[in-house]
């Protein structure tokens, strides 16, 4: 089996559905609510809310490429 990062197009990823692999704080189900793009429209960050405390994060979208944090869908 491949070890490769999953691919994704991060312009397709607004409202996307996420599970936290090591849930901290009962957030295991995060939706994706916001993209924040540069003057070119290229996506840099991601907007992550929490379902269950409505918390929001932002970090970089290929950090969603690491299955060992985070898992595709909501599990």
């Amino acid at each position: 089996m491949s070890t490769t990062p999953r691919r994704l197009n991060p312009r397709k990823l607004l409202l996307s559905k996420w599970t936290a692999a090591q849930p901290q704080n009962r957030e295991k189900h995060f939706l994706v609510t916001q993209l924040f793009c540069d003057e070119d429209g290229t996506v840099l960050e991601i907007e992550l809310q929490a379902v269950f405390s409505q918390r929001n994060q932002r970090l970089d979208w290929r950090a969603l490429q690491d299955s060992s944090r985070w898992r595709m869908g909501w599990q």
